[in-house]
């Protein structure tokens, strides 16, 4: 039994993944990582900022289409599955990466800004999964892979509605979890440590709060976008056909110390 195990179990090959935001930053990290694995890419975008990400993709020898949405829209959503099936007929890895972070003391948080956040990356997350999880269970198989946030575990500052929407992941992904493993449906969850990206830009330019930051961090070091990639292949392919309902910390050790 034992020798049954392969390193094919980590391939992608024959695989349709459709990432959310995947044409920037971690999403884009993600697309290339899926790509290099074998898979074929659907990715979703708020604007038409794709020429790098297509590039990427097909220097790897796979397909990405392309398809622009407003993810806060519930009609878009619906589009946006029905066009990834009308591309390629099947949807076999989600990954639900799009979000977004606006920044603002408590006391002072805008109704529209908490609305704005949430929309994005609470409810998206719900209706795309939902609607994309009834065509797994057709197909007696899927992979649905959601971003969460070291504010999945902690409080944070000054970012009331990302907080509780990265909480609201966590709980999501585990209550998926519950009702589809027994569909062969594996929903898991990437809670990102400190990153260098355009999100975090505004952190590592506060020399204070970075120095803060770098002195928990048990490997010394900000990560970058390519320490998520195993991750996402990992969680997309075969190899992890018995992990449900997990949220995988990729974190240098910040959750530990």
């Amino acid at each position: 039994m034992l020798n049954n195990f392969s390193m094919d179990f980590f391939s992608l090959k024959g695989k349709v993944a459709m990432v959310t935001g995947g044409n920037t930053g971690l999403g884009q990290a993600y697309v290339v990582a899926l790509a290099k694995a074998g898979a074929d890419l659907f990715i979703v975008t708020y604007d038409r900022d794709w020429d790098e990400t297509k590039k990427l993709v097909e220097e790897q020898g796979r397909r990405a289409e392309f398809f622009q949405a407003d993810l806060t829209d519930r009609v878009q959503i619906t589009k946006t599955v029905e066009e990834c099936m009308k591309v390629y007929g099947k949807i076999d890895i989600l990954v639900n990466n799009a979000g977004t972070i606006r920044r603002a003391p408590l006391l002072e948080y805008k109704d529209e800004d908490w609305k704005a956040v949430m929309a994005i990356n609470i409810d998206s997350v719900y209706y795309l999964s939902q609607d994309v999880a009834k065509i797994m269970v057709k197909q007696g198989s899927g992979k649905i892979i959601n971003i969460a946030s070291m504010l999945s575990f902690q409080g944070g500052k000054f970012v009331p509605p990302y907080t509780a929407s990265k909480h609201a992941v966590a709980g999501i992904t585990k209550a998926f979890a519950n009702e589809l493993a027994c569909e062969n449906i594996q929903i898991n969850a990437i809670a990102p440590g400190y990153i260098k990206t355009a999100n975090t830009a505004p952190i590592r330019a506060d020399e204070k709060r970075n120095a803060e930051i770098l002195g928990r961090i048990p490997a010394g070091k900000w990560a970058e976008p390519f320490d998520l990639m195993g991750a996402v292949v990992f969680l997309a392919s075969k190899a992890s056909d018995y992990v449900n309902g997990h949220i995988l910390a990729v974190d240098g050790g910040w959750l530990v110390r």
